[in-house]
């Protein structure tokens, strides 16, 4: 057994492939490694490995996309005017405001959960949100936070030693701990290829809006909040020697890498 290192193991996790004694020792491992115990049906396997099991769970995954997709493009909620309409204004404000604001189908996780606003008397947006803290395995999601909130205004309530949430507080320790100069705030450029992901860093001192300006968003902004001295595979643009800094405005994009995400989640 890898969790208790005592007993004979008897399990095998089907996601993380960690062997595992007892009932305990399963629900130890996930709490300790935050794996969720399903097998990522889109894991890499290499040519020598395929077996004629991998080919069949392809070809399952492969229909389920279809009646997922069928499914959507039925619904009804897809073909109404007001839907339409408004998807239409969210995306045409978020143009005017330099924002490649980018809605997917009905039926994708994102799309059901998006609950992003623009208030015409205001005329600011009123995001979704999805706040990340990799190092403490922790997300938040907030609603309706306005535009022209700065970013260590929103990221208060989580980390500010101070301010924050006794409960949050505890559990994002490592952030509060830590000097606000190490804190940084990045969103991963999504019109890139699943090989080279690369991140924005975001500037905590200006609006969400001045930070958004002049890059993609799917659906809703995704920040992840990261400590500089434990980031490791988080490479941010423009500071990886090996290629120059690119234009986020002259980006073309390629929504694979998302929309199997999503479809998975579907």
């Amino acid at each position: 057994c890898e969790t208790c290192s005592e007993e004979e193991a008897k399990y095998r996790c089907p996601r993380c492939m960690k062997y595992s004694c007892s009932l305990l020792c399963v629900k130890k491992h996930k709490l300790a490694q935050s794996c969720n115990g399903v097998r990522n049906k889109t894991a890499f396997v290499s040519v020598n490995e395929f077996t004629d099991l991998n080919l069949l769970s392809d070809y399952r995954f492969l229909e389920d996309v279809g009646r997922t997709a069928d499914a959507a493009a039925r619904h009804p909620t897809v073909h109404s005017p007001t839907t339409k309409k408004l998807l239409y204004c969210l995306r045409n404000k978020a143009r005017k405001c330099n924002i490649d604001l980018r809605t997917l189908p009905i039926g994708f996780t994102k799309r059901r959960e998006n609950s992003t606003t623009f208030n015409f008397m205001e005329k600011k947006f009123y995001w979704h949100l999805k706040l990340i803290f990799p190092h403490c395995h922790a997300e938040y999601t907030l609603k309706g936070v306005p535009d022209d909130r700065t970013l260590a205004d929103i990221l208060k309530p989580y980390i500010d030693p101070v301010e924050s949430d006794p409960v949050v507080c505890q559990r994002l320790r490592m952030y509060t701990m830590s000097p606000q100069s190490d804190v940084q705030i990045l969103m991963k450029i999504e019109n890139r290829k699943r090989n080279s992901v690369r991140y924005n860093e975001l500037d905590a001192s200006r609006s969400l809006l001045d930070n958004l300006k002049g890059k993609v968003i799917i659906e809703y902004p995704t920040l992840f909040v990261v400590l500089k001295t434990l980031k490791k595979d988080m490479v941010v643009l423009g500071q990886d020697t090996s290629e120059p800094a690119e234009n986020s405005d002259g980006e073309s994009s390629s929504l694979s890498s998302m929309e199997e995400g999503e479809i998975r989640d579907s």
